[in-house]
This record gives structure tokens, sequence and C-alpha cells, in this order.
């Protein structure tokens, strides 16, 4: 056996024993997902709500998303919506007055992005001494569930002071992108975030469909203003010793890409602020736990370590196929140890696989869902690519702006 080769499966066999740890981990937590059982809303209308939609260039879905809000069955005195039209060149800010939202019109050529908006709208909140219980954060191309204010509202009453909503899909049909994405997000969905919220643990804020509570918003200040502004707002709630939770029931539909390239830009911003969260927060959130026996911060830190598993993964397996096509008489030279420990990694990778189609079943999906797993295990495998390229380009923080056409309303959605 050939020193390259040797050092190959020494690093390989760690690559397999650190990404098959969180692999068993994930697997384990995933079982407490398995029985859901709905959540009556149990107080009375209370709380009031700014509902907060950050916007740029959304004038074709940005009136589906204020109609839904406006069908709530919450008191329509208790939320008043805001819309930031973001340095929009279009007609965002006329479609949102017509439709009934108070526009706040934002012009900044330098600092560009949702959490920038956000932040921006949040001081003018606190100029305008504006009286709120809660903030509701929606994206523009957003439908949203009639009882999702409701259910915030409940929450909100129970204690809870951060809360994020059900990420669902409104065009999961489109392409196979799209439905590959709503494959994810329904197992995400039920297998990790809801798994989690039964064990005390918190979830990952999704950007969108998130309330958090006025006065921790105004002790926290936002200071999210990276590629993935929600995540960074989540990791200090948790260093904080806040948990956020999630809302199993209180769901909100976003529009997917529908095209390649869509996808693998938004994914790649995605992986970008992830990374960038990771290298800041990631060990020392873990000695934090460690430290302090807390799970939820143990967990976050895992969480923030799962980009550099998808790109080990990636990197190992081509090294192993180049390898193999290189020299392979040396692939038949391995131990039992070896073999064993291998066929072990594949399976646990295998169960976690097939919790998707499980997570289908129990979530309750269209029927058409199920012909996406055939395409799935190729979109899966571009998260390596998407995650590869974001790792050294880790340092860029230019956001992306993702382009959204399907103007569906909620009727509609309903009618699928």
């Amino acid at each position: 056996m050939t020193l390259m080769y040797a050092l190959f499966n020494t690093f390989y066999g760690a690559l397999k024993l650190i990404t098959g740890i969180v692999a068993v981990y994930q697997l384990v937590l995933s079982l407490y997902g398995l029985w859901h059982r709905k959540q009556a809303v149990s107080h009375a209308p209370k709380k009031r709500f700014a509902v907060i939609i950050p916007a740029h260039n959304e004038e074709r879905v940005v009136g589906p998303l204020i109609d839904s809000i406006k069908q709530q069955t919450y008191p329509d005195h208790l939320f008043d919506i805001h819309l930031i039209a973001d340095n929009c060149t279009d007609h965002t800010a006329e479609v949102a007055r017509m439709h009934g939202a108070t526009v706040h019109l934002r012009e900044n050529a330098s600092d560009q992005g949702k959490g920038y908006a956000i932040e921006w709208m949040l001081n003018r909140l606190k100029e305008m001494k504006a009286e709120y219980d809660a903030i509701v954060m929606f994206d523009a191309d957003n439908l949203v569930d009639p009882e999702f204010l409701a259910m915030m509202n409940d929450h909100l009453c129970r204690g809870d002071r951060v809360i994020q909503g059900y990420l669902d899909t409104k065009n999961p049909f489109d392409t196979w992108i799209s439905v590959s994405l709503a494959l994810s997000y329904w197992f995400d969905n039920r297998l990790w975030q809801y798994a989690r919220r039964k064990l005390g643990l918190s979830c990952t804020l999704g950007g969108t469909g998130l309330c958090i509570d006025y006065t921790l918003l105004q002790e926290m200040g936002w200071k999210a203003t990276g590629l993935t502004e929600d995540l960074e707002f989540g990791i200090r709630c948790v260093r904080r010793g806040i948990i956020p939770v999630w809302a199993h029931d209180a769901k909100v539909y976003d529009e997917k890409p529908t095209g390649f390239h869509a996808s693998f830009r938004q994914r790649l911003r995605w992986q970008q602020g992830h990374f960038q969260c990771a290298k800041e927060h990631m060990i020392p959130m873990f000695i934090q736990g460690i430290r302090e026996r807390n799970l939820a911060k143990i967990d976050m830190a895992v969480y923030l370590f799962q980009p550099m598993r998808s790109m080990l993964l990636f990197v190992g397996a081509m090294l192993m196929f180049a390898l193999q096509y290189a020299a392979p008489e040396q692939t038949g030279t391995v131990s039992a140890a070896a073999t064993f420990a291998t066929d072990l990694w594949v399976a646990v990778n295998l169960l976690l696989f097939l919790e998707i189609p499980l997570a289908l079943i129990l979530e309750r999906v269209n029927w058409r869902a199920y012909f996406g797993l055939a395409l799935l295990p190729f979109f899966l495998w571009t998260w390596g690519p998407v995650t590869l390229q974001a790792y050294f380009t880790r340092s860029n923080r230019k956001w992306y702006h993702t382009v959204h056409k399907r103007a569906i309303r909620l009727d509609q959605l309903r009618e699928r």
C-alpha cells in the first residue's frame, strides 16, 4: 500500500468518524419528530404586532402577501403592516399602498440587503415611538396562513420571545428544482425543527415567518446585517440563553427558485453566510455549551458545523473516486474493520435520506411530491460544489437578490 493511499485512508477514516457522529446525532434527534399533535390556540387576542415586509423590486408578488395578512383571523386593530420599499426601481411601493400597507421608502446604495433594511425599519419604529408587543417579519414573496398571528399571540402569551413559523412552499411543483427544495424543507420542518422543539432545543430561524418580542429587540438590538441575518440573530439569542421556538402549525409559504442557476446562487449566499457565522461562533458556542452543560448551545454549534460536514463529504467522495480511477489495485487492500466502518457510515447516512419520504408521509403532502424523490439525490449532491465554492468565497458580503415571479393567491394555494 502506497504512502499516499495510507494517508488518504487515515484522512478518510477521520472524515467518516466526524461526519458519522453528526449523522447519528441527527438521526437520534429526528425520532422525536415522529409524533405531532396540533396545539390549539388557548389565549385570546392580546398582543399588538408590527408586521414588517422588506421588499426590493417585488411588485409582482407583494400584493397577494398583503392580502393574505389582511385575511388573518386576528383582530385588525392589533396589527399594522409596514412595507420597506428598499432601493426599489419598480412599482412595489404603489402596489403595497394600493393593497393597504404603510410604505416606508429606503434609499441607501452602500448598505444593501435585508438585514440592513430591517435594522433601518426598527430604528424608524423607535423614532415613531410606536407601541407594539412584537415584530413579525415576512419576505415579500410569501403567503401567510390565516391563523398565523393568532398562533404567534398564543406563543407570546405563554412566555416565548422568539418564534419561528413553519416554512412551507407555494410553488413546489413548478420544476425539479422547486420540488427538491420543498422536499428538503418538509423534512427539515418535521424531523429537524419540530423534533428540536419537543426536546427544548433551539430551532433555526428561517428569515421569514419570524416573530420577536419587541422588548427583547430593544434590549438586544437587531445588529444582523450579514448574508444570513436570521442565523446571526438566532445565534445571539442562544448565546444569551433565549431559545427560539418552533411553531409547527403557523404556516408561511414562500416562493422557491425554479432554475438551477438561481437556486445555486441563493444556496451559495446561504452557505457563505453560514461559514461567516461558524467562523465567529461555532467553537465559542461549543465550549460555552460544554462548560454550562447546555445542550441547546452544543446543538447550535453542531448546526454551525453542517456546511463543513457537507464539504468534507463531497471532497472525500471525489478523492475516493479519483483514487479508484488512478490506482484501482490499491482500493481492494482494505481491512475488514475499515470495510465495516464504511458500511456502517453508509447505512447511517442512507437512513437519514430515507427519512425524507417518511417526513412526506408524516406531513401528508401532495402525492406529486413523491416523484421529486427521483432527482433529489442529484440535487443533494449539488450542495457539494455549492458549499465548496462558498468556503473559498466566504469573505464575500455582497447580497444577491432572488427574483420572484409567482403571484399566487392564498385561495389558489388551497385549491391545490
